[in-house]
């Protein structure tokens, strides 16, 4: 899209959270609401998923001033998956640039699952959008570095730095989605017989199945959203992790496809920029405010952890976050002309 607006500044309007007091209590409500959910099915398709404990359950709210609220199993650390996607698309678009990152990975919705091959055929080989796995598999592909090693350097020191502290490989999730990604590495030959990525198809596929396999937890997912929230400088650190360019353009892409196929229904009910993945993990965030982190293994039938959904549509709304909601300002305004 051509819009002519490039000489325009963009200005943000984002406001403010309630006290803290208040925040940490709603936490606290949030998670007390949805904790004896049982509603969903643990991930088995990758067999070490199948081990996580359904009980497991924490929520976390880190602001963009630094303050953190929890409840629950907020350190307890999962593998990322593909919440990875979002972090990785946000340091090659860094990297690349706005108008070579949406030429090469593109911003729309296949509106089929994750993982399909379908959508690459009906799209010409364009991945189409970097949190589908074509898309991610083309974005990990464009990470600068002379091989794997050095891509696989740069990813895991960049979502570090998204995170506040230097974020571990587990070994046995990589061990066990290695040994499962079939799919994965099908699509990423795809890719490169339509001239879409131009590294070995099984280097990526690596450097991808590494980047899934990092641990975090819903604290750590909180700080990487608020991190996005307060225009990429982290607030822990206070690092600057990358521009606010990138961090509005990520946000973008998460509110159109974040969720899977029900990247739709999730921005209609919470509207809020998110991400989930298939360990329980959802990352969500509200610009200028602060960055949601939910940790829940069961999944709905999309792959999207139930409670985490149903705590972040209760924050959603709480606390004033959904930002298609507005109000009559004041009286006064209502019947000015």
């Amino acid at each position: 899209m051509d819009l002519g607006v490039d000489d325009v500044a963009q200005r943000a309007s984002t406001g403010d959270l309630p006290v803290e007091e208040h925040v940490t209590s709603l936490v606290a409500a949030a998670h007390a609401r949805e904790r004896d959910n049982t509603r969903g099915v643990v991930a088995d398709y990758i067999p070490v998923l199948a081990e996580a404990d359904p009980g497991a359950f924490g929520v976390a709210v880190v602001e963009v001033g630094g303050s953190a609220h929890g409840a629950g199993d907020v350190h307890r650390r999962f593998s990322v998956q593909s919440i990875s996607k979002a972090f990785v698309y946000a340091l090659v678009r860094e990297e690349l640039g706005h108008a070579l990152a949406l030429e090469e990975v593109g911003v729309n919705s296949t509106g089929l699952p994750f993982d399909s091959v379908m959508a690459i055929e009906l799209n010409d080989g364009h991945p189409m959008n970097p949190m589908v796995n074509a898309g991610a598999l083309a974005t990990t592909a464009l990470v600068p570095g002379s091989g794997a090693e050095e891509q696989w350097a740069f990813v895991a020191r960049g979502l570090s730095r998204f995170a506040g502290r230097t974020l571990e490989l587990d070994p046995v999730v990589h061990a066990s989605e290695a040994a499962t990604n079939r799919r994965n590495r099908a699509i990423a030959q795809l890719l490169e017989s339509y001239g879409r990525i131009d590294r070995r198809p099984a280097d990526v596929v690596d450097v991808y199945t590494r980047q899934c396999s990092l641990l975090v937890d819903a604290h750590d997912l909180a700080v990487m959203g608020a991190t996005l929230a307060d225009g990429g400088v982290n607030p822990v650190t206070g690092e600057r992790v990358v521009s606010a360019a990138v961090c509005r353009d990520t946000l973008a892409v998460l509110a159109a496809n974040g969720l899977y196929e029900r990247s739709g229904e999730w921005l209609f009910e919470i509207g809020l920029p998110g991400k989930s993945g298939v360990s329980g993990g959802i990352v969500t965030v509200s610009p200028g405010k602060a960055g949601i982190g939910t940790y829940s293994p069961p999944l709905d039938r999309a792959g999207n952890s139930v409670r985490g959904q149903r705590a972040t549509a209760f924050l959603s709304r709480s606390l004033g976050l959904n930002i298609f909601a507005s109000a009559v300002h004041t009286s006064a305004a209502r019947g000015a002309v």
